[in-house]
């Protein structure tokens, strides 16, 4: 697995590896809102995660999770240290380790 230095230069590494849709995280699954639909902890697997952390501040600390679902739908999911922590369920806690 490749290191990067900076998220937006794995955002784009990513995208043209066939990582295209954008992730949203909701409590019990993730949202692609270009697609219209919602995968389940169950329907997708996490095949890469790239740590990032902030120079000055740990509010700037995030992680980049490359994914892909059972359909073959592949696309990237940009969450922040600890800030969904409490707002999800334990499926997607799990399976986001």
């Amino acid at each position: 697995m490749k290191n990067y230095d900076t998220l937006s230069e794995a955002v784009s590494d990513l995208q043209a590896k066939g990582y295209t849709y954008d992730f949203n995280l909701k409590p019990h699954c993730l949202e692609c809102a270009s697609l219209k639909i919602e995968i389940r902890p169950e329907d997708f697997k996490v095949d890469q995660t790239h740590r990032f952390e902030g120079m000055s501040s740990t509010d700037d600390n995030s992680v980049l999770y490359a994914i892909s679902s059972k359909d073959g739908i592949r696309g990237i999911l940009v969450d922040a240290y600890g800030v969904y922590a409490e707002n999800i369920s334990e499926k997607m806690r799990k399976k986001l380790r």
